[in-house]
């Protein structure tokens, strides 16, 4: 079995509000993330899906303390990293690397790629020599595809899809254990996105990388992922294998999830109905007590779900659920076993 790389325990953050903003009312704080656990294994893809605003993109930003975490435990290799200063977060800089989800606005449009590539050794002291650089950084580009010889261009003359292996090799170029990609082909065309995908997959099997995978694609986390936590509203509401999320999920949220992925053939589209979620996703400043999701959840029960907060925690058949009810009958969710199956196969 695979150690842990990263143990995150009860992480916490709060954005604060300032009172008398319009429409603020009262100061308060958003809950971005409310108390998440969970573990990352040394050389497996985790995925982290939800919508917009469930907080993924903060608890990715949190693991590598880009962000100072309100409270909780953030552990890489067995040390406690949620409490270092700047300065001692610095020297783990070069173990821990993102690459980030717009590929036009996360690289320095002044300098050359040759430059932007090289920038990890520049900061971290490492082959100093000018010649020696510029061989490591040609390796890079071609171990992610890229033409060497463009070393001394710049990036406005490269496509959205060569824009993003830039910043691949950019975050491989340490040999980091871990490597979280926000999103990274959320603003790709579909054939691109397959690409980089592949290309991920590829550099992971070649340099034993630890990928935590943030995306709110569904078929683009199973492809990617060996697991997958499902984040609502700051919470994760449930994780589970890739295989076991998708042939029987568990919480009702994530079923809600699957069931709206479009499916190409019209007659498994009718059968696979979307089951839509009634009404708006509480706002993240005031968020509903007892379970968060029962304010649109279709198994409701009054005096339960509204009161007591569920525990993330072993279910039957697999994975973990933080639901009172969970989907034990996968007939609930109509036909979506062997559609899971259909999806499996990898994007092209």
């Amino acid at each position: 079995m695979s150690r842990v790389l990263i143990e995150v325990r009860d992480l916490v953050k709060h954005f604060p509000l300032r009172a008398g903003l319009p429409g603020r009312g009262k100061a308060g704080a958003v809950h971005a993330v409310d108390g998440v656990s969970f573990d990352v294994l040394e050389g497996e893809t985790l995925g982290i899906v939800g919508e917009s605003g469930c907080g993924k993109s903060t608890t990715a930003r949190l693991l590598l303390r880009l962000l100072d975490p309100t409270s909780g435990s953030i552990a890489l290799d067995g040390r406690e990293i949620a409490t270092l200063s700047r300065a001692e977060m610095r020297p783990l800089r070069r173990e821990m690397q993102m690459i980030f989800q717009d590929p036009y606005s996360s690289l320095n449009p002044r300098r050359t790629i040759g430059s932007i590539i090289a920038e990890p050794f520049a900061i971290h002291g490492i082959a100093p020599g000018r010649e020696e650089r510029k061989r490591r950084v040609q390796e890079l580009m071609e171990s992610v595809g890229l033409n060497p010889e463009h070393y001394n261009r710049y990036p406005h003359e490269f496509s959205g899809g060569q824009r993003q292996r830039i910043g691949v090799a950019r975050a491989i170029a340490l040999h980091p254990k871990l490597v979280v990609a926000d999103e990274p082909v959320s603003a790709l065309d579909v054939s691109i996105q397959a690409q980089i995908l592949n290309l991920l997959r590829g550099l992971q099997r070649e340099l034993g990388l630890t990928i935590v995978f943030i995306a709110h694609d569904l078929s683009v986390v199973r492809h990617m992922c060996d697991r997958i936590a499902v984040m609502y509203l700051g919470k994760i509401v449930e994780l589970a294998t890739a295989e076991e999320l998708y042939a029987h999920p568990r919480h009702p949220y994530t079923a809600a999830l699957m069931s709206a992925v479009p499916v190409a053939d019209p007659a498994r589209a009718k059968v696979r109905r979307a089951q839509a979620l009634s009404g708006d996703l509480p706002s993240p400043t005031n968020p509903p007590a007892g379970c968060r999701f029962h304010t649109r959840c279709p198994q409701f029960v009054a005096g339960e779900c509204d009161v007591r907060e569920p525990l993330l925690e072993p279910k039957p058949g697999g994975g973990l659920a933080a639901c009172h009810f969970p989907l034990l009958d996968v007939s609930s969710v109509a036909a979506r076993a062997p559609i899971a199956q259909q999806d499996r196969a990898s994007p092209s």
